[in-house]
């Protein structure tokens, strides 16, 4: 701390450095982690999973007071995403009943530019500000950003969690398609928390095998569910929901946007997680062809994404048998797909994930789109935003509505954009005619 004077005026200068403290193997079993809520589908996955690798890990509920306890602790120049997470954190510990001597945080990093890489810095500074410098912050990292002693990505660890993902994917995909056509109310939910609570159960095992029949069964117990009838006025608009990862998946980030378009007698499709892993992983590929990176860090995420798409086959061999689903594209699929708009060397935040997730939904027949995004989210701006016209260009009667996010917007005009873009959708087919002739022929596939 320096005094000095500047116009007549004290000041004082104080350091913005801050001390890391390592979360250490003797932490491990006294220490509870808390972590961040982003999915309400897939989060609960990832606790089992790091629950099964011997930690007390808790993901955190969604709560009001999140955003107003972010605003008071990060600097409102600073993303919304950022914002939310780091309130998220801070409100639990100040609010939520935990020691913070026995308390550590959990914050996953991806090593690029964007959001899960530098809010690590957000959350030590706001706890060092509030006195609470001694809780540990975990980097939850595949590169290995930080060392943390007591918390070890190990060979269970990354298989549980690559099942977590797909698990939430298969529920939120399956879920999302029949529930607005249920016959009777709340009979999709109802599966879905028999099905959730299997799942839970099963992501203790680390059989393939298990995990491949459990998937099956989550889609044939969809395919079976009774929905209302294939008549003209059962017909709904299908929506896309796609943008930055956070505010796309985080109910109290997009105002509960899912919610909102069911409610609006429509029917919400949000692109899996997994998509945004593959994503990460493929764009090494590219980093070794144009930007001369090493040539291990392609082949050791090229062997990556070949062990997530054998672990996805299961999925996509039963969504391909269902007469409801259609499966995703693999993530080579999507970059060959999108390359012809957006070059595959926008790689910060979304980057070219983002445009070719809309591209992807306008082939399967879902032409109107949410486009969200953080307010001044510059790489949402340009593979999100700033695609939509060449995609319109291209794909006429497209519908896409960019929707901005961030603590002082308002969501009466949030509503309203959205209400703007449902009022021009048009209608999309019933999951019972999706294997149809005439919709696979539309939808681009063969007959």
């Amino acid at each position: 701390m320096k005094e000095r004077k500047r116009h007549g005026v004290q000041f004082k200068d104080q350091s913005s450095a801050y001390h890391r403290v390592v979360f250490t193997k003797e932490m491990k079993e006294k220490f509870t982690i808390l972590a961040p809520q982003m999915s309400p589908i897939h989060f609960p996955y990832y606790e089992q999973a790091v629950r099964c690798d011997g930690y007390r890990i808790k993901v955190l509920p969604i709560t009001s007071d999140d955003v107003e306890c972010g605003l008071q602790n990060v600097n409102n120049d600073a993303c919304y995403p950022s914002i939310i997470t780091t309130g998220q954190l801070l409100h639990a510990i100040q609010k939520g009943g935990y020691d913070p001597n026995r308390t550590a945080l959990l914050i996953s990093q991806t090593g690029g530019g964007c959001r899960a890489t530098n809010y690590i810095g957000f959350i030590r500074r706001a706890l060092n500000d509030n006195g609470l410098s001694q809780v540990p912050v975990i980097s939850l990292s595949l590169q290995g950003l930080e060392s943390n002693p007591g918390f070890k990505l190990s060979i269970p660890f990354v298989y549980r969690m690559a099942i977590a993902t797909l698990y939430g994917d298969i529920m939120m995909r399956c879920l999302y398609r029949v529930r607005p056509y249920e016959l009777v109310p709340g009979s999709a939910n109802k599966l879905y928390e028999v099905l959730h609570k299997e799942c839970l159960e099963k992501m203790k095992s680390l059989s393939y095998w298990t995990f491949a029949k459990q998937v099956t069964r989550i889609v044939e117990e969809f395919d079976k569910l009774p929905l209302k009838p294939s008549t003209p006025e059962n017909h709904k608009p299908r929506v896309g929901v796609v943008g930055e990862i956070l505010v796309k998946f985080h109910p109290g980030a997009n105002n509960y946007i899912v919610d909102t378009i069911e409610k609006e007698g429509a029917e919400a499709v949000v692109p899996d997680l997994m998509d945004f892993v593959l994503y990460s992983l493929a764009n090494c590929d590219f980093e070794y062809k144009k930007l001369s990176s090493g040539l291990s860090s392609k082949l050791i995420a090229n062997g990556c994404i070949k062990f997530v798409e054998t672990l996805r086959s299961p999925m996509i061999k039963a969504l391909n048998k269902s007469k409801r689903f259609l499966a995703p594209s693999s993530t080579w699929k999507l970059q060959e797909d999108v390359q012809e708009i957006v070059s595959i060397g926008n790689q910060m935040g979304e980057g070219w994930l983002l445009t070719s997730e809309m591209l992807e939904l306008i082939k399967q027949g879902v032409p109107s789109i949410a486009c969200v995004q953080p307010f001044a989210c510059l790489p949402n701006h340009v593979t999100g935003k700033g695609m939509i016209k060449e995609l319109r260009r291209r794909y006429p009667g497209t519908n896409i509505s960019a929707i901005d996010y961030d603590p002082g917007a308002s969501e009466v005009n949030q509503i309203n954009r959205l209400k703007l873009l449902l009022a021009n959708a048009p209608l999309g087919c019933h999951p019972d005619e999706t294997k149809t002739p005439e919709a696979l022929k539309y939808l681009g596939y063969s007959s």
